[in-house]
C-alpha cells in the first residue's frame, strides 16, 4: 500500500504515464514535455535500472551491414529498406542531438562487415549486390556507403578472415553515459521515473486507464504510452513483438589493441568493438533461437562458450586475455524489422519492436509516440 504523501506526489492525476525508461520511454517523455510543458508525466520502469536493452547493448550507432541488408531485403521492398535505413539514420541523430555527442562518448570510427574463410558464398553474395545497396542508400546519404576493404584485415590482426566491407559512416556511443544522460534530462524536465514498478495490466475506460502494478497497487492515467519492446508480448500478447535475449561478453584490457570501431558479422547475429582497450563481443542468438526467446537475463553456456571459442580464433588470435564482464539484454523482434508505433486503444499507444537497432531508432520512435498526443 502506498502512502496519502506517495499518491499525492507519484500518482494522482497523472495525465501521462509511460512504461518502460530505455531510450524510447525517455525520449518519448522529453517529446511530451516540450507539447505539454504543464502536464504530470512519469515513467514506470520494472527492474531498479531500466530492464531492457538499452542500459545493456553494445553502444553501435549503426544502421545495417551489407549482409543484414541484404537479409531485409528477402522480405520488404527496397523502397521500405531504405525508409527503415533512413529512420535509423535519422534516429541517431535524434540521439545525438538530444544527448550531445560529447557526453555520449561518440565517436565514428567507421564499421566493417567481416567474413571469415567458410563465409565465401555469404561474401559473394554481398559482393555481388554492393553496387545496388550503394544505389539505393545513395539518397539518403548522397555518397557510396560501402567499399570492399579486404587489404585491411592485417591490420585488425584478425584470423580466418578472408574478406572485409567497409562502411565509413558508422560509429560507437558508451551505451552507459548515453542511458544515465537521457534520464538526467527527464529529471531536469520534472519527470517523475518510479524504478520497481512493473505495469501488470491495463485497462482503458474512455476517460482515463487504470493501470496496475505488481505491487498490488493501481492508479488512473490520462493516457499510456508502452515502450518496454521486448517485454510488450506481456502486455501486448497480440502484437508481433516477441523477446529476443542478446549475450555480450567484455575482455581485460590488451596492450596495444590493434583493433579500433565497430564491426558485424553473419547477417547482424554477430558483433564487436573497441571499449577503450578492452574488446566487446555478442551475438550468438542464432545458435538458439527458440532458447533466447526469453526475458530471462540469465547466460547461456553455449553461447558463452561460442563467443570465447570466435574470440581466440578469429578476433584476438595469440593474444592473452581473460574475459572480465559478461551479462545479457532483452531486444524487440518480429517478423519484419519495421517498428511498430499504433494505438492500441482510445488511450493507449505502443512504440515497440526495435528489432535491435533500438540505439539507431529508438529516439525517432519515441518522438513519433508522443506526436500521437
Amino acid at each position: 500500500m502506498h502512502s496519502f504523501w506517495e499518491y499525492q506526489e507519484w500518482f494522482k492525476e497523472v495525465d501521462f504515464a509511460i512504461v518502460g525508461s530505455g531510450i524510447v520511454g525517455l525520449q518519448c517523455g522529453l517529446s511530451l514535455r516540450r507539447k505539454h510543458p504543464k502536464a504530470k508525466i512519469i515513467i514506470l520502469e520494472r527492474g531498479y535500472l531500466p530492464s531492457g536493452a538499452s542500459s545493456k547493448n553494445a553502444g553501435f550507432a549503426c544502421f545495417g551491414s551489407p549482409s543484414e541488408i541484404l537479409d531485409d531485403l528477402r522480405s520488404s521492398s527496397p523502397e521500405e529498406v531504405a525508409e527503415l535505413v533512413e529512420l535509423r539514420t535519422r534516429g541517431l541523430e535524434i540521439l545525438k542531438n538530444t544527448c550531445g555527442v560529447n557526453e555520449i562518448d561518440f565517436e565514428q570510427l567507421g564499421s566493417h562487415e567481416v567474413f571469415t574463410n567458410s563465409e565465401e558464398e555469404l561474401f559473394h553474395s554481398c559482393a555481388e549486390k554492393l553496387e545496388d545497396l550503394n544505389t539505393l542508400l545513395q539518397p539518403i546519404f548522397n555518397q557510396r556507403i560501402f567499399e570492399i576493404s579486404d587489404h585491411r584485415i592485417s591490420t585488425f590482426g584478425f584470423r580466418n578472415v578472408t574478406h572485409l566491407i567497409e562502411n565509413k559512416l558508422e560509429g560507437q556511443i558508451n551505451t552507459g553515459k548515453m542511458i544515465q544522460r537521457l534520464i538526467q534530462l527527464a529529471r531536469q524536465a520534472n519527470i517523475e521515473i518510479i524504478n520497481g514498478a512493473e505495469v501488470t495490466n491495463l485497462d482503458d475506460w474512455g476517460q482515463s486507464v487504470t493501470i496496475e502494478l505488481n505491487t498490488n497497487y493501481n492508479f488512473e492515467s490520462k493516457k499510456v504510452l508502452i515502450a518496454n519492446n521486448g517485454f510488450a508480448a506481456k502486455l501486448l500478447p497480440d502484437l508481433d513483438v516477441k523477446p529476443a535475449r542478446a549475450q555480450v561478453l567484455v575482455t581485460s584490457p590488451i596492450s596495444d589493441l590493434r583493433l579500433k570501431g565497430t564491426f558485424h558479422m553473419l547477417e547482424g547475429f554477430y558483433y564487436f568493438r573497441n571499449v577503450g582497450d578492452r574488446v566487446l563481443f555478442g551475438g550468438g542468438r542464432n545458435l538458439d533461437f527458440l532458447g533466447e526467446t526469453t526475458t530471462e537475463l540469465s547466460l547461456s553456456e553455449l553461447i558463452q562458450k561460442d563467443l570465447e571459442k570466435k574470440l581466440i580464433e578469429i578476433i584476438l588470435p595469440d593474444i592473452n586475455f581473460t574475459v572480465e564482464h559478461r551479462w545479457a539484454g532483452v531486444m524487440g523482434v518480429g517478423h519484419t524489422k519495421k517498428p511498430i508505433v499504433q494505438a492500441v486503444s482510445s488511450n493507449i499507444i505502443c512504440g515497440v519492436r526495435m528489432g535491435g537497432m533500438g540505439v539507431a531508432i529508438g529516439s525517432i520512435i519515441g518522438d513519433q509516440m508522443a506526436n500521437h498526443m
